[in-house]
């Protein structure tokens, strides 16, 4: 009795077991049908009239650190009907076993499956192979693309979004069920027409969420015309303070003369703001060749044929943007800065000694970047006015979300820089006024919030709002956002780049889209 018990622990179940033989390397488990009958594939008629017999071998999950091989006595059995195309055929086994004419178990290729989803195909093979499981990594592959199935159930919140195949040159498309917070298709472009027809066959869905590009807000408006869309609110929110921040660039010049500076002088700069600016200045030359082209009403699509510059980068430098020498970079002194202040006006101006004591707070940094922060201090105090005006980057952020914990010296830039430029004040209000409304999900002043920022400096991005007004009030009002999806972009650029060049549009489907 308990001999049987060890054999059926072994052998799947759906299989009559006649013997066990357990050899160095694996354990062979001989076993046939239960059945006496067997029904004809063809025509289905039961036939007991045995032709012949076979063994097939099947491989089946290991056991006691051996791997286990079935020997499956299968009959094959002449067919009762005579009027039946098939007249010999061979005996299927129950489903649970395996399939036709597979050389695996139903239970081995399942973890076979599960292993090709988790780590695809030569990390697969390694790990299947400590795990006693000969597979190779194409039959990884093949079997995660052969055991992909749809999902059945009715998507009604989706969100839509583009990611990169290779960044700048080719683009694909998600579709995240909201609901069930799971990837339910990869498409293969982000064309309108993609899009509006994947859309247009699935009429459960309700509601679209999608970022503020018109590619997605044109394919849902064509495709699911009934569906109510949704604009993302973190994009919203990121719009209006790139709006904001390209007002302050544009004003830039009356900044700067306000605030008393002229050319930069590089003998007070730091190597590295140093190598800086002459970027700035090499970049400078190839953006002026644009700007006077502009200037002569050339159009920007016939400035990026001539001058075979990024269309992106054109429309920027027509805008006012690059005008900036120096970059405005997030530093690790930041959360210390009010203590190396108060360190420096206690009289300690070494670099070394500072960068040490920073060090016993918990500072990660290097000597470098705390030294440098002692230099532009220093030359700061020795010149008559600071080296350089704060780029429009910083002074954006002064006058925003920092305006709180400024220093004097600070305040006094921003006062100044208001004082020159009294409608950059407005756009900081305005800003802030649509950050409240999208926190608060207050529909009743986005109209007049529209009708205000149309007539100041941040009138493009009103326009915008003003056009897409249906999509960013349901973005107030509903708890939907497609920021989930922008979660399962981040899975998929995962399992795209453990593939190492394999990652095929059918075999990420298949990988992203099971229930593994």
């Amino acid at each position: 009795m308990s001999r049987n018990l060890r054999i059926k622990a072994i052998a799947p179940a759906g299989l009559a077991i006649e013997r066990l033989e357990a050899g160095v390397e694996e354990i062979s488990v001989v076993a046939r049908a239960p059945s006496v009958a067997a029904a004809c594939p063809q025509c289905g008629a039961l036939s007991r009239s045995v032709h012949s017999r076979y063994e097939r071998v099947l491989g089946d999950l290991p056991a006691h650190g051996l791997r286990v091989r079935l020997r499956v006595q299968v009959r094959r059995f002449r067919c009762a009907w005579t009027d039946c195309a098939q007249k010999i055929f061979a005996e299927r086994l129950d489903p649970s076993v395996t399939r036709p004419f597979s050389r695996r178990t139903e239970r081995l290729e399942g973890i076979v499956h599960h292993i090709g989803v988790a780590l695809g195909g030569r990390p697969g093979q390694r790990t299947a192979a400590r795990l006693l499981l000969p597979v190779s990594n194409d039959t990884l592959l093949r079997v995660v693309r052969c055991r992909v199935t749809p999902k059945q159930a009715a998507p009604r919140v989706v969100g839509v979004d583009d990611w990169a195949w290779r960044k700048g040159q080719r683009y694909g498309t998600v579709v995240c069920d909201l609901e069930r917070r799971r990837i339910i298709d990869v498409l293969p472009d982000r064309g309108v027409a993609t899009v509006e027809a994947w859309l247009s066959a699935r009429p459960s869905i309700e509601i679209i969420a999608r970022d503020r590009g018109a590619g997605y807000g044109a394919a849902a408006a064509r495709g699911r015309p009934e569906a109510r869309q949704v604009a993302d609110r973190w994009h919203l929110m990121e719009n209006a303070s790139a709006a904001f921040l390209t007002a302050v660039r544009r004003s830039m010049a009356e900044i700067r003369k306000a605030l008393g500076h002229g050319p930069v002088d590089p003998a007070l700069l730091t190597a590295a703001e140093r190598a800086q600016y002459e970027g700035w200045r090499q970049r400078a030359e190839a953006d002026a060749v644009v700007l006077r082209l502009f200037g002569e009403g050339v159009p920007i699509k016939e400035i990026v044929r001539r001058t075979g510059r990024a269309r992106k980068v054109v429309r920027d430098i027509v805008r006012g943007g690059r005008t900036e020498p120096f970059r405005s970079r997030a530093s690790l002194l930041e959360p210390h800065l009010d203590w190396l202040g108060a360190a420096w006006e206690a009289g300690c101006r070494n670099g070394a000694e500072l960068w040490r004591r920073l060090l016993a707070r918990g500072f990660s940094g290097s000597l470098r970047v705390v030294s440098e922060w002692a230099t532009r201090r220093r030359r700061d105090e020795a010149a008559a006015t600071p080296r350089r005006a704060p780029s429009a980057r910083a002074l954006a952020r002064m006058m925003t979300v920092a305006r709180d914990r400024l220093s004097r010296g600070d305040l006094a830039i921003v006062a100044a820089a208001e004082h020159a430029v009294p409608a950059l004040v407005l756009a900081r209000l305005l800003v802030d006024r649509f950050h409240r409304l999208m926190r608060q999900g207050d529909t009743a002043e986005l109209d007049g919030w529209i009708t205000d920022a149309t007539q100041s400096p941040i009138a493009s991005f009103g326009r915008g709002v003003a056009d897409d007004k249906a999509a960013i009030a349901a973005a107030i009002e509903e708890p939907w956002s497609n920021g989930q999806t922008e979660g399962q972009i981040t899975k998929l650029k995962l399992v795209k780049r453990q593939m190492y060049g394999r990652a095929n549009l059918d075999l990420l489907r298949a990988r992203l889209l099971c229930d593994a």
